[in-house]
């Protein structure tokens, strides 16, 4: 067996101390806890949706003890993003949405019946899982975009393998506290530590991946999952417009924009990173987005307090500065924020405006994931809708315009997976209900979110039962047309 890796070291983001230390797993390590997972698959399969549900509702209990517990890890993670504090209960919902969902979910998979094209074939369905899921989550929203393909997977009747980021580790520890606490849960969900080659050794030794990050690392999944011939789920961010028509209420399009571009510090994968508004009230509009920002608090006193908290991720500043400098050299305006102030350890960013932008800089074209809001202007309709598809991503995107239908004629022309309405940050809207697809470099895969989403865990099969007389090769040049069955 491989030698121990070195223990690594985990940064607080609201100090900038090192705080917290974890122990990579060895690949050895990593193939170990896959084969027992593996092994006690079946059992968990089998108990059925109704016996999984039972064990679920069981882990929900354990959960809602520690609910507290839980968000306040998220939250050291994090930096204190007011959705950390909630997390315990966030996972509650998740999985009592899904005792509910689950066995509808299943129902509908079902079919039994005689068959249109051959009228004397029986035939009925059976759903597997894959015995395998691994799961490598990121380090914004840790906990939620671990649990949002791990539970589902679980209640499928897969055994699940965590990969978490090793930047956030603290709540997943949490979180298995309570997974102990069920022994059946436990023999078959369990997590891995360190940094990104556990990762590919869960991606070697798992039936089907679900990753969320960056588009780089995306790729190497997809290479990786392609090469042993498994599938993969990839969620990887997104650059999403916001449209504002000259018809839009700016004070509500203001609003709507600012806290889809800020929330979080902007470390949300569908958060606003581009804003296109119509030409006659550009000028009207930025002036309300200036003022709405200068009344955004940074959280350095007190977590719970403020608006925005420190980037979670030390490097990620230092991709926003550069974003900005690029943008700044292009010859784009710097109208509130812009610099990386050190408080108390911390790395905060006040809601930084740029104008004067185009899409030959970085901060229009790739992810920059922080607190930034660039304001283009566009003369009509078209070059609106042109601008906002002008992208290699395609997660979501909003139009606020005067009138919902005006919004929605917009909206269907977009290329994105979900589109948000008179408003922006709607996701959570789309829970329970039905999903989306991700478009261009945003992702590949099933959708993630909705009862369908279960499906990414099961294969389909068919029995097929002949109740009548058996083909016979000797007479079959006597079948009419009507009565053979082509491939």
């Amino acid at each position: 067996m491989a030698a121990d890796a070195a223990v690594l070291p985990v940064r607080n983001p609201r100090t900038g101390q090192v705080d917290h230390t974890i122990t990579p797993a060895t690949r050895d390590g990593v193939a170990d806890k896959a084969a027992r997972l593996r092994a006690n698959q079946p059992a968990w399969e089998a108990l059925g949706v109704g016996g999984r549900c039972a064990v679920m509702a069981r882990w929900l209990g354990a959960v809602k003890a520690r609910a507290r517990d839980i968000g306040e890890a998220d939250a050291v993670d994090t930096g204190g993003c007011h959705t950390s504090y909630v997390q315990g209960f966030i996972t509650c919902a998740n999985i009592g949405g899904w005792l509910e969902d689950a066995p509808k979910a299943f129902a509908a998979l079902e079919w039994h019946g005689m068959s249109t094209s051959m009228t004397t074939v029986e035939v009925e369905s059976q759903v597997v899982a894959y015995p395998l899921v691994g799961v490598i989550s990121p380090w914004n929203a840790p906990l939620m975009l671990a649990l949002l393909d791990a539970v589902p997977a679980l209640f499928a009747g897969s055994s699940v393998l965590l990969k978490p980021s090793e930047v956030t580790p603290r709540v997943i520890e949490v979180l298995f506290e309570t997974v102990r606490d069920v022994p059946e849960l436990a023999a078959v969900f369990d997590y891995v530590a360190g940094a990104g080659e556990v990762g590919q050794w869960v991606v070697e030794q798992a039936d089907t991946i679900c990753f969320t990050g960056s588009v780089p690392t995306g790729r190497k999944v997809a290479v990786a999952c392609a090469e042993r011939l498994i599938p993969c789920n990839l969620e990887l961010g997104g650059k999403d417009p916001c449209i504002v028509t000259e018809t839009a209420d700016l004070d509500r399009a203001a609003t709507a924009v600012l806290r889809g571009a800020v929330y979080a510090t902007g470390q949300v994968c569908y958060s606003v990173e581009r804003v296109y508004v119509h030409e006659s009230v550009h000028d009207a509009f930025v002036a309300k987005l200036v003022e709405k920002a200068g009344e955004v608090r940074l959280n350095t006193d007190n977590p719970r307090a403020g608006h925005i908290g420190p980037f979670t991720h030390a490097p990620q500043a230092d991709i926003v500065l550069a974003h900005i400098a690029d943008a700044k050299a292009k010859g784009a305006k710097v109208l509130t924020g812009g610099a990386v102030e050190e408080i108390g350890g911390g790395l905060y960013m006040r809601p930084t405006i740029l104008t004067h932008v185009n899409h030959d800089m970085l901060i229009m074209q790739d992810e920059t994931f922080g607190p930034c809001i660039p304001v283009m202007a566009y003369k009509d309709t078209e070059e609106a809708i042109s601008l906002a598809n002008d992208t290699h991503f395609g997660l979501t995107a909003s139009v606020i315009a005067g009138t919902a239908e005006e919004a929605k004629a917009i909206g269907r022309r977009l290329n994105a997976g979900g589109i948000f309405l008179q408003d922006t940050f709607l996701t959570f809207a789309k829970l329970r209900t039905f999903g989306s697809d991700s478009f261009g470099w945003s992702g590949y895969g099933a959708p993630r979110i909705g009862p369908e989403s279960l499906r990414r865990f099961l294969r389909r099969k068919s029995l097929l039962t002949q109740t009548g007389p058996v083909a016979d090769i000797r007479n079959d040049h006597h079948l009419g047309s009507a009565e053979r069955v082509g491939p």
